[in-house]
């Protein structure tokens, strides 16, 4: 990974654009998500079991949530699994993380909801940090 090259240019940061996940695997979630309201959650979670990987799961499963914490717990998994996909996918550190590309939502997904999660439990300064971060990966997108 040390010997992925970091192109910059003079039009600004460099962007990162996340691998597509696997079309059956997005098909998967997709199913889970539009089960009847009674099982959605459970699917979604034995989703989340098969492909603990995904960071869409993650934040699909904080949504549907049963309480602020267990959001806020979900959310995180999914925000730390996509910071592990960036990293694998040459991000440094710096830079932007397009909204645009459908493959980054999952990790922008968990972490905008990782920022709203945290203001909910009191978490003031991590939910400043991510709507922070939201920004600088986005900057046309989330605004503070």
């Amino acid at each position: 990974m040390a010997d992925l090259p970091v192109n910059l240019s003079a039009g600004g940061p460099p962007s990162t654009v996340l691998p597509a996940e696997d079309p059956a695997v997005v098909e998967a979630l997709d199913s889970a998500l539009a089960a009847p309201e009674e099982d959605r959650r459970r699917l979604v979670s034995e989703f989340v079991a098969s492909h603990p990987e995904v960071s869409a799961g993650w934040a699909a499963l904080g949504a549907l949530a049963r309480d602020d914490v267990e959001a806020y717990a979900c959310f995180r998994v999914g925000y730390h699994r996509g910071l592990d996909l960036m990293r694998a996918s040459g991000w440094r550190g710096t830079g932007y993380l397009p909204a645009a590309a459908p493959s980054n939502r999952g990790f922008l997904d968990s972490l905008e909801g990782l920022a709203d999660a945290a203001a909910r439990i009191g978490e003031d300064a991590e939910a400043e940090r991510c709507r922070h971060f939201l920004v600088q990966l986005d900057p046309g997108t989330y605004r503070l």
